[in-house]
């Protein structure tokens, strides 16, 4: 669609931006905190960039009145966190640790007191040690039971003074990269394992949001998945199924149990031939039935393309968490579709394409075949920053890549589509899982690197000041915003 003049953002538009607690917290043996799988998963050899870890990460859990300030300062209408389970639950479940909830109520009151609407994530990647330990976590049913206690405790404390809630984030990303890939923990390469504990982490999300319901009625609840819209390499026929069997593999078969409670027919007669289905007990569907969210929280970065890939063809290739730009190597599932670059689309040094039609066209497909609003939890450009003389970080980048997206954001919602938000990843610098430090996200610049924590200086980068007038204007003022160079008194 190409409109003649495009509709506006709702007055009660979410600007905001997002962070997970692994990867700003720090503190990671602090106040009772429990040990995470990622406390002990990042420090084993060869498993994330030059040994970075999330020990201290940017010390957000220090210095979180410092950054609430700057986002006050931003006028950010909206911040997205996460809650580490091991700091509510150190064995992950039993004892409660009273600090722990002691830290996200005063993280909570600070935003309110700020006029910023907290977004809670009850789960970003960061499953107990203990669990893992004891019964495998997501690979194990007792788990259903432990989050959905966990998940109670905080929707109990937090109920009355948050509306928005994210269960999982991303599940197809921590479920694929730790049970397909063997890049996250546990670090397994197994694809029917991996089926089996995503069937159990759907049951999870589904008796999460069930509980949901009696302890805060008036929230707001729903998983974030991680969508990347698939294109066919070419109008080729058998380039158009391969992309038909990306869609049904890599999004209809997460999101069509998060919103229908069912899986797709045509991925679940795939998974049963090649013996990958994941066991289903009786009582499982109906479970399932309960999770439907009152919004589909996305996680956008890239698209993908793809053409077909034949019975004998790749499975896994490299993924570029080095920032080398051209080391990712193709990757698919036999039979079904492998990935193409699109010549079409520029890239990131991490070679993830820049598409923000394609974050339009997922908003629309998601929008015809859901029919639920979207908050979109995650979009940002990760790339190098340089800091210049006099704290200066001249990140034009970054502020293209925002502006189209939001751009991308406006025209969905002319084209028809309920979107209530749009969160930047992220706010400060953070800790990337896989790439450390130097692959930086925020419109705040974290002075520290993979080496040295440094003085962890919070400096604003020249797109905070961009975002900060398209907050101003509720993004009404999107094509003419000057770019501010000086930085404000």
């Amino acid at each position: 669609m190409i409109h003649q003049k495009n509709e506006r953002f709702p007055d009660d538009f979410l600007w905001g931006s997002a962070s997970a607690a692994y990867q700003v917290e720090g503190a990671w043996n602090e106040d009772g905190k429990g040990l995470s799988v990622w406390d002990i998963y990042a420090k084993k050899k060869g498993t994330t960039y030059e040994g970075t870890n999330g020990d201290v990460a940017v010390d957000h859990y220090h210095r979180y009145r410092e950054d609430i300030a700057l986002m006050a300062e931003m006028g950010l209408k909206a911040y997205r966190f996460s809650v580490a389970w091991s700091r509510i639950y150190p064995e992950g479940k039993g004892k409660i640790n009273e600090a722990g909830l002691r830290f996200y109520d005063e993280l909570i009151n600070d935003l309110l007191k700020h006029g910023i609407e907290p977004i809670l994530t009850v789960y970003h990647w960061d499953v107990p040690q203990a669990l893992m330990e004891e019964y495998g976590a997501w690979e194990s049913r007792e788990i259903i039971h432990d989050f959905n206690e966990y998940c109670i405790t905080l929707f109990k404390r937090f109920g009355g003074r948050v509306k928005y809630w994210v269960t999982l984030n991303e599940q197809n990303v921590f479920i694929g990269l730790g049970y397909r890939t063997g890049l996250h923990p546990p670090g397994v390469r197994d694809s029917k394992r991996m089926y089996e504990a995503n069937h159990i982490a759907n049951l999870a999300n589904a008796k999460a949001i069930q509980s949901f319901r009696r302890f805060v009625p008036d929230g707001k609840i729903g998983p974030s998945f991680a969508f990347g819209p698939t294109y066919p390499f070419t109008c080729a026929p058998e380039n158009i199924l391969a992309y038909e069997n990306a869609e049904d593999l890599n999004n209809h078969w997460w999101l069509d149990v998060y919103c229908w409670g069912t899986y797709p027919m045509i991925s679940m007669k795939y998974l049963e031939r090649n013996g990958l289905a994941p066991t289903i007990l009786d009582g499982d569907m109906e479970l399932l039935a309960f999770g439907r969210p009152d919004f589909i929280g996305v996680n956008y970065y890239r698209s993908g393309t793809v053409e077909m890939n034949p019975l004998d063809g790749i499975e896994l290739g490299t993924m570029n968490t080095t920032g080398k730009k051209g080391t990712s190597e193709e990757s698919g599932v036999p039979g079904l579709f492998k990935s193409k670059r699109n010549p079409h689309l520029d890239e990131t040094n991490w070679d993830w394409e820049i598409d923000p039609t394609g974050l339009r066209i997922g908003l629309r497909r998601l929008t015809s075949r859901y029919r639920l609003p979207i908050l979109i939890t995650e979009n940002g450009l990760g790339e190098y920053d340089t800091l210049l003389e006099g704290d200066v970080v001249n990140d034009d980048y970054r502020i293209d890549f925002l502006k189209s997206h939001v751009t991308a954001c406006l025209d969905a919602i002319s084209d028809g589509v309920d979107l209530i938000g749009y969160c930047t990843w992220s706010f400060t610098d953070i800790l990337s899982w896989l790439n450390g430090y130097k692959k930086r996200y925020g419109f705040v610049y974290v002075n520290r690197d993979e080496h040295s924590e440094k003085d962890l200086r919070r400096i604003k980068k020249k797109s905070f000041y961009w975002y900060k007038e398209l907050i101003k204007n509720n993004g009404n003022n999107l094509q003419n915003i000057q770019s501010i160079i000086q930085k404000e008194e």
